[in-house]
């Protein structure tokens, strides 16, 4: 081998082999930690949160999904804006932003300003996820490498779905509820001051101007659909959900028409043509819609209905992050050597069943069922929610990874709002319907009808027998919605299964491309 054919080999090896990207790969993982635990942490806090800051139904259910709500409607706009103007840039700053919201969060004094802290979070949250998983694709080019590093991304996010209930049932147990965001700190000054000196920055050097009438359409859209589907399930259909409805399908219309005609679009519409781009889209989509009703609601009825504290219910739902991070490190070689549709369908049908056995659960449901359950929720979105990643990332050119990855993060948020506001409203209507005990005053029966946080609370001043009977008709109205959302998630992500093995059909990641019709160029 001559000199030459060695400076060739060498410098095509340190292209596709960047020196550091695992240490790179680790500093991006501090970022989706710091998500992963902000968004666990709250549905542990909430019955503390619900205490202190006494927040109607609906405040609840909006501190709870606001936060997706604002995340959803910019993350496509932002992930262009990180093609744009730099990925490591916008992921420093807005690691700044999201540590200096998380202050805002902690010490928040009324609802009103609980939920205007969640939505400055979620401005701040869309320049973190988007630019994670662009520069994944920027600095891992080997596609097996690609893959690892996917499954480790996805791996550290549920690693922070577990650490958070621990960490934030230890907080709870001896600090006030705000502590819980305070943990995002010393994270974000981990992430800023060594992903200075580790991140690579990497950009779309053809990416052309940044289209605010794009932004504007993108967020009116989404927001407005998302709001209708919220207040209809949970107050019924009205002119004013009507409304939304129409703005936001218009937004979204007029979003789409403009995509078309743009020379250099926000988001390039032709993406969806790959019917493996497009399959995996849905397929998050619709399992983080099934799954966000658990997400929410779990930590309450292990609190508020079988009376474990905050740690041992962080505790108690360690399963589901076990099992997906053990099956998100190896989905990729699953999918390689069966295929993706087999791993995706699979996974979301292992997902579905297990929160079909959750249907039968009560305030004496043993640890060991609940347990199982949730460990089967684990293993089967490690695998599913990892593939359809590496798919989405494989789908399309490199310059636009962090419009893609953006479009992935938007089906997640989006679905995650779309599931507190579906299930969240089940849960809430049929607990709102439970029959007050006799006797029981009428400023106290209202209190007790607004939260289960609410129902405990409202009840101290009873006397026992009085206060037994209300917490005991309010907890078993909760378990009655809880049961019944758990049911509809189910129906989703089974539903979701079958879509996905049509429209995976030929999806096959054998070196880690992704076969079948594709743009040319592949990230």
């Amino acid at each position: 081998m001559t000199s030459s054919t060695v400076q060739r080999t060498s410098g095509a090896d340190e292209t596709l082999y960047r020196p550091g990207r695992w240490l790179a790969l680790a500093v991006l993982a501090l970022a989706v930690l710091l998500v992963a635990v902000d968004a666990t942490v709250l549905g542990l806090a909430t019955p503390f949160l619900s205490e202190d800051l006494k927040p109607t139904g609906s405040q609840l259910l909006w501190i709870g999904d606001v936060y997706s709500f604002v995340i959803a409607g910019l993350l496509v706009s932002i992930g262009s804006l990180a093609d744009r103007i730099g990925r490591k840039k916008l992921l420093l700053t807005g690691a700044v932003a999201f540590g200096a919201v998380s202050v805002l969060n902690a010490y928040a004094t009324t609802p009103e300003m609980m939920i205007l802290a969640r939505a400055l979070l979620g401005v701040a949250g869309a320049t973190l996820m988007p630019s994670t998983m662009a520069l994944i694709c920027s600095i891992f080019h080997d596609p097996r490498e690609r893959s690892l590093a996917i499954g480790i991304w996805g791996a550290m996010y549920s690693a922070g779905a577990a650490v958070g209930p621990v960490v934030g049932g230890f907080l709870l147990e001896h600090f006030w509820w705000g502590s819980v965001f305070l943990i995002n700190l010393p994270v974000m000054a981990v992430l800023v001051l060594v992903g200075i000196k580790l991140l690579p920055e990497s950009k779309n050097p053809v990416a052309g101007p940044w289209d605010l009438m794009s932004v504007a359409l993108s967020l009116i859209g989404t927001v407005g659909v998302v709001y209708a589907i919220k207040e209809a399930a949970s107050r019924g259909v009205s002119w004013e959900c009507g409304a939304a409805a129409f703005i936001g399908a218009a937004g979204l219309y007029g979003f789409v028409r403009r995509q078309l005609t743009l020379p250099s679009p926000l988001l390039d519409m032709r993406l969806f043509r790959h019917r493996g781009f497009s399959g995996a889209v849905l397929a998050d989509l619709l399992t983080i819609l099934g799954l966000s009703g658990l997400v929410f609601f779990l930590s309450q009825f292990l609190q508020l209905v079988q009376g474990r504290s905050p740690l041992e219910s962080g505790i108690a739902e360690l399963p589901a992050a076990i099992g997906a991070v053990a099956t998100g490190l190896v989905a990729g070689r699953f999918a390689r050597r069966f295929s993706v549709r087999s791993v995706v369908a699979g996974g979301l049908a292992l997902m579905g069943v297990s929160l079909a056995v959750l249907t039968v659960i009560g305030s004496s449901t043993e640890f060991s069922l609940l347990g199982a359950a949730l460990l089967g929720v684990g293993v089967g979105g490690g695998f599913s929610c990892t593939v359809t990643a590496d798919v989405i990332l494989s789908s399309v050119p490199r310059e636009q990874a962090g419009s893609a990855s953006a479009v992935s993060e938007t089906a997640y948020e989006l679905g995650a709002a779309l599931g507190i506001g579906l299930l969240g409203s089940i849960v809430t209507g049929v607990y709102r319907d439970f029959a007050t005990p006799a006797e029981v005053p009428a400023d106290v029966a209202s209190a007790a009808h607004e939260s289960l946080g609410g129902a405990v609370e409202a009840a101290a001043v009873l006397p026992a027998h009085q206060r037994a009977e209300l917490v005991g008709a309010a907890q078993e109205a909760f378990v009655e919605g809880l049961r019944l959302a758990m049911g509809v998630g189910a129906a989703v992500l089974l539903a979701t299964a079958v879509a996905a093995w049509f429209l995976l059909r030929g999806q096959k990641l054998t070196d880690g491309t992704v076969n079948g019709p594709r743009p040319r160029m592949r990230c």
